[in-house]
């Protein structure tokens, strides 16, 4: 039995197994290209984007000043970094992508449930980061074609030049895809130092036209000044905490697609905590700051940095910005919302799809969702969208964690995750007992969610509980898998 921290690579050929291809293989020594700066640009790049800019506005929208909201999304992502690292070990260790990891707790054909749980609200985010960098291109055509403007609509709720521009940045999207996942790194360490550095021209802008951060960050909690929100700090804390810890929940689930090309586990884990929390805290606050410095210039708030850089009039700067927001977005997207999916889908037929006809299916199921219309909602966009996943996706972390480091001890057969007639075949390709994890770790959280989106009514104590939807999720499936597991083992 290797240290567990040493790399295993198979030694068996398996080409023939049906539950095996070129993209699901483990990775060998000579594809471990990823370093410790490989791992933190990772981060770096896909917290450095507009979603994060605009993430803390929902918080001050719901009450918070500057410094809470910062505090709340930084603490949120010191959170979910603790199963990031955890999941991510045995990537690295093994070699494998997400679904065949999940492969040992929910079986060969089980590990769809979990994978494709994940690929559905990964298409969901390709949806949303493409739809904003659609939106920059109508956004630069807009100020030369004023008439775009007045269109009418079409009947899915955007007008004609928005639909073209959106499935432009689309096709370019697939495009990335096909080059395949090389061309994802070179991307993510060209846009990482990109964005941050935009975010930071856009930041002294604020600083030198609004007179200094005096002005800027003055504005004092609703919760301190208005009476009907008096003492709710905590009641808004919560749920706002359980959100942010869900923006990543997707990640710190799939992370192993990306940890299989890491070196080292040192890479991979100093990677991740030095690309992670401050550079989600230092770009929300670059969001934050920016805006709050448009009500003062302006005399309104512009959330939107799309929106915010049409105020500039010299062409160079505004064609230059918005070509540097579409690069940071389709490397965020690319490698947040593609790369699992892609693996996903592929998992269910392997020997019929690819990771690039994954690819496919990922961004024809991200048109079908409408993404203009989940993304301009902030309320469903955080408070429904961002907490229903992280009940789904905490329960399967929670049972990928107990069964690798608590049941198996980060013990695995690399060449039996592949074979039916290896050890996590259980029933039939399922782990019934996972299956029944699943299942209570999500149902306390069915009837908040029921509440929320309105289709029942019942007692206000499921709604708060649905706040924590996350935690409780994870903590009850960690809890009834090991329970079941090991009175599994130790039956006669």
């Amino acid at each position: 039995m290797p240290p567990s921290g040493e790399i295993v690579e198979l030694t068996e050929d398996l080409s023939a197994s049906p539950y095996y291809n070129h993209d699901m293989a483990p990775v060998g020594a000579a594809g471990r290209k990823w370093g410790l700066r490989d791992m933190a640009a990772l981060w770096i790049s896909m917290a450095a984007c507009i979603t994060t800019y605009t993430l803390a506005s929902s918080l001050i929208a719901g009450g918070m000043n500057w410094w809470q909201a910062i505090l709340t999304i930084f603490l949120a992502n010191v959170i979910v970094l603790i199963p990031m690292v955890l999941n991510a070990h045995a990537g690295t260790r093994y070699g494998i992508p997400f679904p065949v990891y999940c492969r040992a707790s929910f079986g060969i054909r089980g590990a769809n449930v979990p994978a494709l749980l994940r690929a559905l609200v990964a298409c969901g985010w390709f949806g949303i980061q493409t739809w904003i960098g659609g939106s920059a291109i109508y956004t630069i055509g807009n100020i030369y074609n004023p008439e775009w403007g007045s269109l009418p609509k079409l009947a899915i709720g955007i007008n004609l030049p928005q639909l073209l521009c959106f499935l432009f940045f689309w096709s370019i999207n697939i495009f990335v895809i096909y080059l395949g996942i090389d061309s994802i790194r070179i991307l993510l360490n060209f846009k990482a130092p990109l964005l941050i550095g935009l975010g930071l021209l856009l930041l002294g802008w604020a600083y030198s036209a609004a007179n200094g951060f005096g002005p800027i960050l003055s504005q004092p909690s609703e919760f301190d000044v208005e009476r009907e929100k008096a003492g709710q700090f905590w009641k808004f804390f919560f749920p706002a905490l359980t959100a942010n810890v869900g923006y990543w929940a997707t990640l710190s689930l799939n992370i192993p697609d990306f940890s299989r090309y890491a070196r080292s586990q040192r890479d991979q884990a100093l990677g991740q905590a030095l690309g992670l929390p401050a550079t989600m805290a230092l770009y929300a606050f670059i969001g934050v700051a920016v805006t709050s410095a448009t009500l003062i210039i302006y005399g309104k708030e512009i959330w939107d940095p799309v929106q915010l850089l049409t105020k500039f009039q010299n062409p160079i700067v505004l064609v230059g910005a918005m070509f540097a927001l579409c690069l940071a977005t389709l490397a965020t997207n690319i490698a947040a919302n593609v790369v699992s999916p892609a693996n996903d889908f592929a998992h269910l037929f392997p020997k019929r799809i690819s990771f690039r006809t994954g690819g496919l299916i990922t961004g024809l199921i991200g048109i079908l969702m409408q993404p203009w219309k989940l993304y301009n909602d902030p309320t469903g966009y955080i408070f429904t969208w961002l907490i229903a996943y992280s009940a789904l996706l905490g329960a399967v972390g929670g049972i990928l964690i107990a069964d690798y480091f608590v049941i198996r001890k980060k013990q695995l057969d690399l060449a039996g995750l592949y074979r039916r007639e290896g050890p996590y075949w259980y029933r039939e390709g399922f782990n019934r007992i996972a299956m029944l994890a699943l299942i209570a770790g999500i149902a306390p959280c069915v009837p908040g969610f029921l509440v929320t989106i309105k289709l029942v009514e019942l007692p206000g104590f499921w709604k708060e509980l649905y706040h924590y939807a996350w935690f409780i999720s994870f903590g009850v499936a960690f809890g009834v898998y090991v329970v079941l597991m090991r009175a599994k083992r130790s039956a006669p």
